[in-house]
């Protein structure tokens, strides 16, 4: 698989940092961390409630938008804001170097509510798995455009080995035959593009009609409105996931709360 500069710059990062933690805990130890915690949340049920299911993201920055609106308000505010808005998931951005994330947010965010937490990283390593796991990851994304399938193979079974969903990232129809291959249950089309940040909002409606029905279908990326919730899931998505459009809008609880009503409101096309 061709790789740009961009990516290569990003899973290096990636690599560098994993290293620097690993040399203060050994992955022998994270691994035995990891497999005493307590049981995971159901994120796949939480994927399958009637209707379309919401996704809300907490993230800081950006690098397309910037930082959020939501920046200055604290981790457990937002978690707690999401989920009284009625999102189904939380998912918590990690990656440090491009969003300012952290895995401490995330387990700040897991603290505050009772939803399942989705790490939101670019996971390229086995210690990564084990690591999300330890604070409190109930999901885990593999970007399928970005790992060998051997790699890709291996990272799933390791994630669901611990209780974890697997949350295949796809953006192109042939990563989406690799994720099946792999053996997903759950695949989310990622409308952003992984190099240039360009926005494909057609990248969903493109890939979606050729899974099987008994995949789990996320659409990420350029969901902003009910509108386009409702669009997604005419399409056969069973959930959204939600970003900026709700941390930039002032009042997270409503901005979430307008997409789940919509998610469940009656006219949602759903698969049950």
């Amino acid at each position: 698989m061709p790789a740009t500069s961009a990516l290569d710059s990003v899973v290096e990062a990636v690599l560098s940092d994993v290293a620097k933690r690993e040399a203060i805990v050994p992955f022998k130890e994270i691994k035995a961390r990891s497999r005493d915690m307590a049981p995971t949340r159901d994120a796949r049920a939480a994927l399958l409630r009637h209707g379309c299911s919401v996704i809300v993201e907490i993230k800081r920055n950006s690098p397309v938008f910037g930082p959020t609106g939501a920046s200055g308000t604290s981790v457990d505010t937002l978690a707690r804001d999401i989920e009284a808005g009625g999102a189904h998931l939380i998912a918590c951005q990690t990656e440090q170097m491009r969003f300012d994330g952290s895995l401490a947010d995330m387990a700040e965010a897991r603290a505050a509510v009772e939803l399942p937490m989705m790490c939101r990283d670019v996971i390229v390593d086995p210690y990564q798995i084990h690591e999300a796991r330890c604070y409190g990851a109930d999901a885990v994304p593999l970007q399928v455009g970005i790992l060998e399938q051997a790699r890709l193979v291996a990272l799933l079974d390791r994630a669901e080995s611990l209780g974890m969903a697997a949350v295949l990232e796809v953006r192109t129809p042939e990563e989406a035959d690799r994720a099946l291959e792999a053996g997903a249950s759950v695949v989310a089309v990622n409308s952003w593009t992984f190099d240039t940040n360009d926005l494909n909002r057609n990248a969903f409606a493109e890939i979606a009609p050729g899974l099987p029905s008994n995949v789990i279908k996320i659409s990420l990326g350029g969901v902003a409105t009910p509108r386009d919730l409702i669009d997604a899931a005419a399409c056969g998505a069973d959930a959204v996931l939600a970003a900026e459009a709700v941390m930039a809008a002032g009042d997270v609880l409503a901005a979430t709360r307008s997409l789940a009503t919509a998610g469940q409101h009656p006219a949602c096309p759903s698969r049950r």
